[in-house]
C-alpha cells in the first residue's frame, strides 16, 4: 500500500508525470490545467487555505487528494479533490486517501466537505456514497468534456462534524486515538 505523506515542492516532478499519465478522460474532470506543468508544480509549493496530500510508492505518486477550505461565510466547508492513478485503483487507494482527508480536514476544523463528481462517474459516486456522502444537488449540463460533451455534476456533502460528535459520543474517538 502507498503512503499518503503532505505533498511538498519534493514532490513536483513526480506529480507532473502522475498528471501527464493520466488518461484524457480523467484530466478533464480537473478544474486545472494540469497538462500545464507549471500549474502543477504550483500545486506542491502550497497555497492558503488548501492542504494537499499525495499517495506515494517508491517515489512515484499513485494518488493525489486536497482539501480547499471555502471563503467567507463557507469557511467550515472544505472541499475534496481527488484523484488515483490508474496503476492505484481497484486498491483501496482512492477510500484511503479520501478517509486521510476527511481526518485532516476534522482537525483543521472543518465541520463540513464536499465533492463535485461527473454524475456518470459511478466509483467515484461509490467511493463518497460509502464514506458517508449524501447528495446535495444534481447540475444538469454542468460542465462540458474537452469533446464538447454536457455533463451532469452531483455536489455530495458529508456533515463530518456531526459524524465526529457521534463517535465521540459512543467512545469510539478515543479507540481511534483521534481528537
Amino acid at each position: 500500500m502507498a503512503d499518503v505523506v503532505p505533498l511538498t515542492a519534493t514532490h513536483g516532478d513526480a506529480l507532473v508525470r502522475f498528471t501527464a499519465e493520466l488518461p484524457e478522460g480523467d484530466r478533464t474532470f480537473i478544474r486545472e490545467d494540469v497538462a500545464d506543468a507549471a500549474v502543477v508544480r504550483g500545486w506542491a509549493a502550497g497555497s492558503p487555505g488548501v492542504h494537499r496530500w499525495v499517495a506515494v510508492d517508491g517515489g512515484r505518486v499513485l494518488g493525489y487528494v486536497a482539501v480547499l477550505r471555502l471563503p467567507g461565510w463557507s469557511d467550515h466547508v472544505g472541499e475534496v479533490r481527488l484523484v488515483v492513478a490508474p496503476a492505484g485503483r481497484g486498491a483501496g487507494l482512492g477510500q484511503q486517501l479520501a478517509r486521510h482527508a476527511m481526518v485532516q480536514a476534522l482537525e483543521a476544523g472543518l465541520t463540513k466537505l464536499v465533492v463535485e463528481v461527473v454524475a456518470d462517474q459511478a466509483a467515484a459516486l461509490a467511493l463518497f456514497s460509502g464514506l458517508g456522502f449524501t447528495g446535495e444537488a444534481l447540475l444538469v449540463d454542468h460542465i462540458r468534456d474537452r469533446e464538447g460533451r454536457l455533463r451532469d455534476l452531483m455536489v455530495l456533502a458529508h456533515h463530518v462534524g456531526d459524524t465526529w460528535a457521534g463517535m465521540q459520543a459512543v467512545g469510539l474517538t478515543d479507540t481511534l486515538g483521534t481528537p
